[in-house]
């Protein structure tokens, strides 16, 4: 036992110099103690030289676990505009608003356990894909001598519908601004484009030039847009809305080859809106027919309100016309100060009816009015519409 114990107390990996006279062998006793023994050393070696304890706290179980990061995909080939247009909400694809939706999601920041995290997403900023809102949808489009027109497609969609830019839906006051006379002024086109908020509808005048690019930057600048049909006002042809304009006197087929002119002048808008017309717009025949070849085509009509004697109401209602009427011009003055005082009264007039209408034109002081005016009306809680969102829809009860 005496030579066991010194075996036990000798460091490892030191032989012991054999003594004289040397020992015949190990016993099997004294063998089995040394393997017991390096044993135990090497489960303790072991132990003291692991890695410490909870060094990747990634791999300890806590109360939130953590979600295992999916592996990254090979990257895809881009997709088509029409691939495109068919995955995401888009011009052609109408989102159904129903006001900011409150998504929880987890986010990770380095080897800490996940958080959560709260993402407010805006209706009005998914409903379309910028990308590709200024293409035409092609079973909205009618092809004719004068060019593309809109027309109803054979599932029944409308040009109302499809092209009109999304909002919140929510039941706030909400101001609806027009400005028309787009594509006269190749500058102040470009201006009004660029300088007026998205949710500013523009008014293309078809006499205009590269209609179409307009559109297009309009379109992808998130605007909705109407088409600005020249009709006959009293004292004509000495006031004259121009070239193709629709007359009391001429016949039904030449006032629908007049509209189809205009309406073929580019694509993507969701309806039209009179420019002048106070007798055009007065006779019942005329506008009878007029108004019916709008409902035929899935579009709505924006009446001015410039004319008290206006049948439009009455015959958009008949027809199933989505219907809208101007509470005001903004800029028949051509002052800032002028023009901040309808803008005011609009509003006034949105927190007691619910919304209201504001008609104006492209010009610099009155583009660069209503972007500040726009600005500062959001933050007193006005929601700035397309004027699809504030049209009377007979299809829609």
């Amino acid at each position: 036992m005496a030579d066991i114990g010194k075996d036990i107390e000798r460091p490892l990996g030191q032989t012991i110099r054999p003594q004289r006279p040397a020992a015949r062998g190990i016993s099997a006793r004294t063998l089995l103690a040394m393997l017991a023994v390096l044993a135990v050393v090497g489960i303790s070696g072991a132990i003291a030289l692991r890695e410490k304890p909870f060094r990747k706290p990634q791999e300890i179980a806590v109360s939130t676990p953590k979600v295992p990061a999916a592996p990254t995909p090979a990257p895809a080939p881009a997709p088509s505009p029409a691939e495109t247009a068919a995955a995401s909400p888009n011009a052609s694809t109408p989102m159904k608003s129903g006001g900011p939706q409150i998504i929880h999601v987890q986010t990770e920041e380095g080897d800490g356990p996940p958080k959560a995290g709260i993402v407010i997403r805006d209706p009005s900023a998914l409903g379309q894909n910028l990308k590709v809102a200024h293409l035409p949808d092609r079973a909205l489009i009618e092809a004719s001598d004068s060019g593309p027109l809109p027309i109803r497609s054979a599932d029944g969609r409308r040009p109302f519908d499809v092209y009109a830019r999304p909002w919140s839906g929510a039941r706030g006051a909400r101001v609806a601004i027009v400005i028309g006379g787009l594509a006269v002024s190749q500058t102040g086109t470009q201006a009004a484009i660029a300088k007026l908020p998205a949710e500013v509808t523009l008014a293309f005048a078809p006499q205009g030039n590269s209609i179409d690019r307009w559109m297009k930057a309009a379109r992808q600048g998130g605007h909705e847009i109407v088409m600005q049909i020249p009709l006959e006002p009293f004292d004509y042809p000495n006031v004259n809305p121009g070239r193709n304009t629709l007359t009391v006197s001429a016949s039904p087929d030449e006032n629908l080859k007049s509209l189809h002119w205009a309406l073929s002048r580019t694509t993507n808008y969701t309806g039209v809106m009179n420019y002048m017309g106070a007798r055009f717009s007065a006779d019942a025949n005329a506008m009878g027919s007029f108004m019916a070849e709008l409902g035929k085509r899935g579009l709505a009509y924006v009446d001015d309100g410039s004319s008290a004697r206006s049948l439009a109401p009455d015959l958009a209602l008949k027809d199933g016309v989505p219907f809208v009427v101007g509470d005001m011009a903004i800029d028949a003055v051509q002052d800032r100060g002028e023009i901040l005082k309808k803008l005011d009264s609009l509003e006034a007039t949105a927190r007691a009816k619910g919304s209201a209408v504001g008609i104006g034109s492209a010009f610099d002081i009155t583009v660069d009015t209503v972007a500040s005016w726009v600005a500062e009306a959001k933050k007193r809680g006005i929601e700035i519409v397309p004027i699809s969102a504030v049209a009377i829809d007979p299809q829609k009860g």
